[in-house]
């Protein structure tokens, strides 16, 4: 074991050595008795119930190391989703107390503990931390708790976890492409995208939004965006993927400039219009799609690919 930590219960009637690992809280079968206040036979059986029914993977919940004192034979230790999943079953006040004080601890770790070991964590890639987020999302997702501003944190770190990963790797330049993505069903061709864009001068026109120049096209310089995104090498596409394609065609018309005025407009426009023909969700609202397309128009050129890395992480799921 890496380190062990003490938890006192609120009343001081409970006093536990917390097992202290990379991935988590660890408690031996004895030690949840006595947290929870109850017969061991009691958590026994608790136990046999989860793993039968699947609901707390067997496979991966506990595992055997000594205790802190040398002299007690080794016992098996239970992790903290088994733990909380236990503590939702009988849902007691001990139950409720520590579920507060792991919680705390957790979500300190997730925020401190790897702002200050990311060298760390770019070497094992971002799976650690989403594990620990995962355990504690399927512990509260069916049984919420109000509480503290401890836990009103924790549910934003919960919410958000996509973002304080890709702000982590974005800081440290570490973004790459995500595994999971989408394989494009057809191209948008130059002709429907030129179509679409007068659509939309016409209607930026009738609010007065747009001046006549929104639009003009500058030798042929979506047509040859168009044609980039779909090339291919060797028979293969050099971009693959819906995400990637959507990622370089909104990145292409603003930093390119191919028309005389509305680039990033016009360029969040294709972007969405692309999307949707593919049916992919763009995961972004209208402040969001602002934002972003600003954070590419003044990027520097030797961030591209930065960019289109932070675009298609955004898309994925």
């Amino acid at each position: 074991m890496s380190d062990f930590l003490i938890y006192h219960s609120p009343d001081g009637a409970i006093h536990l050595d917390v097992s202290m690992e990379e991935d988590g809280l660890w408690l031996s079968e004895t030690q949840i008795a006595t947290l929870f206040q109850t017969d061991a036979s009691l958590i026994a059986n608790q136990l046999s119930q989860l793993f039968h029914t699947q609901e707390v993977d067997s496979r991966i919940a506990s595992k055997s190391f000594s205790p802190p004192n040398p002299s007690t034979p080794k016992e098996t230790y239970y992790n903290l989703e088994t733990i909380l999943a236990l503590g939702f079953r009988l849902n007691s006040t001990p139950a409720k107390d520590f579920r507060k004080w792991a919680t705390t601890v957790l979500s300190n770790q997730l925020v401190n503990g790897y702002s200050l070991h990311t060298d760390q964590l770019m070497k094992k890639g971002f799976s650690d931390i989403d594990e620990k987020v995962n355990i504690l999302r399927h512990a509260f997702e069916d049984h919420p708790i109000d509480g503290d501003i401890s836990l009103t944190a924790l549910k934003l770190i919960l919410k958000y976890a996509k973002t304080w990963n890709l702000l982590l790797a974005y800081d440290e330049d570490h973004l790459s492409l995500p595994q999971s993505t989408g394989k494009p069903t057809f191209a948008l061709t130059y002709k429907d995208a030129i179509a679409s864009i007068k659509f939309l001068k016409s209607d930026l026109l009738s609010r007065k939004e747009s001046s006549d120049l929104f639009g003009h096209e500058r030798d042929r310089g979506l047509e040859s965006i168009l044609h980039n995104i779909e090339q291919t090498f060797q028979g293969q596409y050099l971009y693959p993927t819906i995400e990637e394609k959507a990622a370089h065609l909104l990145y292409f018309v603003i930093k390119d400039h191919p028309f005389t005025d509305g680039n990033k407009r016009i360029g969040c426009f294709l972007f969405l219009l692309y999307l949707n023909l593919q049916n992919a969700p763009a995961r972004l609202n209208e402040n969001g799609l602002l934002a972003l397309a600003l954070l590419i128009a003044q990027s520097h050129p030797d961030q591209k690919e930065t960019m289109i890395h932070l675009v298609v992480n955004i898309l994925a799921d």
